[in-house]
């Protein structure tokens, strides 16, 4: 089990990347400020109901399509 640990806010916003690659390994986090905790970083669940795709562009055109051509098609 990966440990969970107790981080302030500033401390998390000046290193975000090292606490992004800390979460993508399984770690987990409770952020503090003015020492009350406000809320936890963790990864997510492994639970691919959480996502579904919406639209795959991909099958429209290979390499899918820029966010131009379909603004102005809207």
């Amino acid at each position: 089990m990966k440990k969970k640990t107790i981080v302030g806010l500033k401390e998390l916003r000046e290193n975000i990347e090292a606490y992004i690659s800390r979460v993508e390994k399984g770690d987990s986090f409770i952020v503090v400020k003015k020492s009350k905790p406000v809320f936890k970083i963790s990864p997510p669940e492994d639970d691919a109901e959480l996502w579904e795709p919406v639209v795959d562009f991909t099958k429209i055109k290979k390499g899918g399509v820029s966010i131009a051509d379909l603004l102005s098609r809207l």
